[in-house]
This record gives structure tokens, sequence and C-alpha cells, in this order.
């Protein structure tokens, strides 16, 4: 996972997008007034998705609808995550050493344009929803993609959708377009946003013994990779795309045009993201009418996630969050089960159980069909594959 970076660029350098750490000549040096704006401002954003993303997936795990389940992760793929993940993450610091940067940032971008587009217009699609006058006439359309004839027919793409999905598409592509064209930092995040809300949302771990799998593997991957090589943050100042949130700590002093950031990954909001909605829907299976793990870990989270901006700005270097984040987010909550007598309700609790037997694994590719959201799910999630999901109604919400 992306680690938390404190950019101290030259000015040409983070004009380009790039978060150099060491920079010497030309360095601007920013306010105590900024910097904590900046510091203030990824914790803010961190938070959001994780806040947002949790409440919509305990809706997400009650549907109903096959088509409308997330991705459930088990012991397995967990066990099996830092590994693909090292591997991807080594595989690109390889491509940048031996390719062109700016053309292999080229294809990036116009990948995570689509990604992007569809995971905003995803995200915005319950509010929209709400918004959208009932004297205005909501159009239903149908684009049909199918391979062969006769009974071996079978739907390649099967993309569902209505005229407040149009709008959703619309604003998104002004965004991607805005984004591609200028890499603003406001674009930047608007897309990262939308990314980490619907990673929050849509990747459920199946209990709690996975969770700690998994946040225990990555623990030891951010700290090897950050801390072990270079290579975490080579890839993080090389890769321009919208898998970090950003905040100037120049803002004050150069406004909008301020190019001195301040980083979080979005892996470092996801990954807990997901532990933390986990615990949300085991709150929700208590029946008890309290939310006092979900609380207890989302400010464990404030506390792991302000502890490593602390370490990082008193030393000057980029920290791995999940050295910090993991403890914070698993320890807090197992304590508190601990001292509840609930430890072993906690550790036998099944988010699986709320769902369908054949809801899809991580593993698992689906065919591309559905409305704009599907395919914002069947894409996005940091080239992981996510399930169908169908055109949200005033009913889904």
């Amino acid at each position: 996972m992306a680690d938390v970076e404190q950019n101290a660029a030259v000015p040409d350098a983070a004009a380009n997008g790039s978060d150099a750490v060491n920079g010497t000549a030309g360095r601007f040096v920013s306010s105590a007034e900024g910097t904590a704006l900046a510091y203030g401002s990824l914790l803010l954003m961190a938070l959001l998705p994780i806040f947002f993303g949790a409440l919509r997936s305990v809706g997400c795990s009650k549907s109903k609808n096959a088509s409308d389940m997330p991705e459930t992760i088990t012991s397995r793929d967990a066990a099996r995550f830092p590994i693909i993940a090292s591997c991807t993450l080594f595989g690109l610091y390889l491509f940048f050493k031996i390719f062109s940067q700016e053309y292999i940032n080229l294809l990036l971008s116009m990948y995570f344009f689509v990604l992007g587009i569809l995971a905003l217009s995803h995200t915005m699609s319950p509010f929209m929803c709400r918004v959208f006058p009932a004297t205005l006439p909501n159009k239903q359309y149908q684009l049909l993609f199918t391979q062969g004839s006769g009974e071996s027919k079978e739907e390649i793409v099967n993309y569902e959708f209505d005229t407040k999905d149009l709008i959703c598409l619309g604003i998104s592509s002004v965004v991607g377009v805005w984004y591609v064209l200028k890499k603003h930092w406001i674009a930047n995040n608007l897309f990262g946003l939308a990314f980490a809300l619907n990673g929050v949302e849509l990747l459920h771990l199946n209990n709690v013994s996975t969770g700690c799998i998994l946040l225990g593997g990555l623990f030891v991957y951010d700290v090897f990779w950050v801390f072990g090589t270079n290579v975490m943050v080579t890839v993080a100042k090389s890769f321009e795309a919208p898998i970090k949130l950003v905040f100037p700590q120049d803002l004050l002093e150069r406004g909008l045009d301020a190019s001195n950031f301040a980083m979080l990954g979005l892996g470092d909001i996801v990954i807990p993201g997901i532990f933390i909605a986990l615990l949300l829907r085991f709150d929700v299976s208590l029946k008890k009418n309290t939310r006092t793990y979900f609380y207890t870990s989302f400010l464990a989270y404030i506390f792991g996630l302000g502890l490593t901006i602390f370490v990082m700005h008193t030393f000057k270097h980029a920290q791995p969050a999940l050295l910090y984040l993991v403890p914070a987010c698993v320890g807090f909550p197992v304590l508190l089960a601990l001292f509840k007598g609930e430890l072993t309700e906690m550790f036998s609790y099944e988010s699986s159980d709320e769902v369908l037997p054949h809801t899809p694994r991580l593993t698992h590719f689906p065919t591309v069909s559905g409305s704009p959201a599907s395919l914002a799910n069947s894409m996005q999630s940091f080239g992981l594959s996510t399930p169908h999901r169908r055109r949200h109604t005033p009913s889904d919400m």
C-alpha cells in the first residue's frame, strides 16, 4: 500500500505530478498553517470514503438480488494478496526503470480516465436518485452485444442505463477530461475518493480472521517496501494516476495553483476501511442498536493516521501508514471485544452468512453487464474484479 509522504519537491518536479521527497534546490518551505491544513485535509478525505463506504456496504450485503452482491475476500485471497501486490509493485518499478515514464503514464491516464468516470458515476448515483426531478422523464436504455447465434448466443455486454445514469456519466466525464488535460489535484482527488468509497463498499471480508490475515500480511508488505527498499517511493513518485489523495501544503500562499503536495495512498484507506466496514456489519448482526465496534475502529483509524502524520512530519521521511493503522484498527476492537466478553462471537461472525451462497469471490471475473455502476464495479477497485451492479433506483437507497 502506498505510504504517507511529504512532498518537498523542486517546483518543476511538483508541477508535473511527481512527489520527490528530498529536493533541495528551489525547495518551497510551507508555512506551519499550510502544512497543518494539508494534513488535516488528508485526514478528513480519508475518513469520508471509510464512513460512507461502510454504511453503503451494509445495504450492499443485505441485497436480495444476486447481481448486487459484493466481492467476498476469503482467507485464501487474503493470504495471497500481499504476494500479488508485491509482484505488481515490483513489476511497475521495473517498467518505470526500463521504459519511458511519459508513455507509461499516458497509457495509465487513459485507463484511469475510463475507470474514474465509471467509479465517480457510481458514487454519484444515490445522490442523483434523490435530486432528480420527478417531473422529468427517466427513460430506459440498453446497449447489448452478443457473440454467436441461436442456443450458443452469449452476452458479452448488456449495458442498461437510464437518464439519471447519463447525467452522472456526463458530470463524471467533465471531471475526467479535466484530469487528463490538467492533472489537477482536485480532479485527482475526486477520482481517488470515488475509487476508495467503491472499494470499501464492494470489497467484503468474510470474517474477522480473514481481516487479520489481510491486514497482517499487508503490514509486513508496507514496512518492507518502504523501509527495506526504495521501490515504493520510486513508484509513488513516477505513477501519475489517481491512486493517491494529495493536498498542497502551499495552498494558502499559491491558491489552487499550489504544487507542494502531501499525499496518502488509497490502499491506506481501502484496506483498513474494509475491516472497519466488516465491524459495522458485525455491529448490525448483534441487533443491539449500537455501533460500538464500528466507532471504536473508526476512532482507532483516526489515531493511527494521526500518528503516521506526526512521525512523518517529525522525521521528514515517507512512512508506511499500515505500520500504525493495522495495530490500531485491529487492536482496539479486539481489546474492546475481550473486555465485553464478545471475542468468541466476533471471531465466529461470518459476513457471508448475510448474502447468498453464490456470492462472487475476489478471484471471479464476471461478464460485463448491467448499468454504468456495474461497469465501474467490474473494472475498478485497483485492477480487481467486482460484481455486477444493476441500475440504482430510489428503492435501493
